[in-house]
């Protein structure tokens, strides 16, 4: 697939956006969740949560949340971000009342990297530091995979505003919980630390 087969061609109608890791799942079962899109580590079993949700339509993608390739694990690829976009064309022709799920593990970095890819594919004049701000009234403890928002930023021809933007997002984060400096250095992420501090 190619990234101009990705753009997107129609709003994504939803009124309802919720993300969240595997353990909340249980907690949404009467939601009325009607489109859930899973990001698994690959080799992740099936999750029997959703054997208790309505009827919904659900798309399952498998990399690991990592932005520098290590031994054993998968890098996200622009591909994923190509699928992504993709489940959000899928449910362009949703109702104003449908609800969204995005989840990974522990519905902060994989999970917050395609909801906002999503929303800026539905909402393409929206300023991307606006973007952020309904990401973090989303999920308060957002901090999205880089690679993602790269991929993402060439795909939806922002220009390099959505990468901008997610600098001044980490910035953010930082300022209001200065422990994360620490938590994203033990897990690799300390390349994205030093983003904050640029500009």
């Amino acid at each position: 697939m190619n990234s101009e087969s990705a753009l997107p061609t129609k709003t994504i109608a939803v009124s309802t956006r919720t993300i969240c890791g595997i353990e909340e799942l249980p907690s949404l079962q009467s939601a009325g969740v009607t489109h859930v899109l899973s990001i698994l580590d690959p080799g992740f079993p099936e999750l029997p949560a959703f054997e208790a949700y309505g009827e919904h339509r659900r798309t399952t993608l498998h990399f690991h949340d990592i932005i520098d390739p290590l031994p054993g694990q998968i890098m996200p690829k622009l591909d994923d971000l190509e699928a992504i976009l993709a489940f959000g064309s899928d449910i362009a022709e949703t109702g104003r009342d449908g609800h969204l799920l995005v989840h990974c593990h522990m519905g902060v970095s994989r999970s917050t990297a395609a909801m906002i890819t999503l929303m800026a594919q539905s909402d393409p004049d929206d300023i991307e530091d606006d973007l952020f701000a309904r990401l973090r009234e989303i999920r308060p403890r957002a901090w999205p995979n880089s690679v993602m928002i790269g991929f993402a930023d060439d795909l939806l021809s922002r220009q390099g505003r959505l990468v901008e933007a997610l600098r001044r997002h980490y910035a953010h984060q930082i300022e209001h919980e200065p422990r994360l400096v620490e938590w994203m250095g033990n897990l690799g992420r300390s390349r994205e630390v030093q983003m904050a501090t640029k500009g």
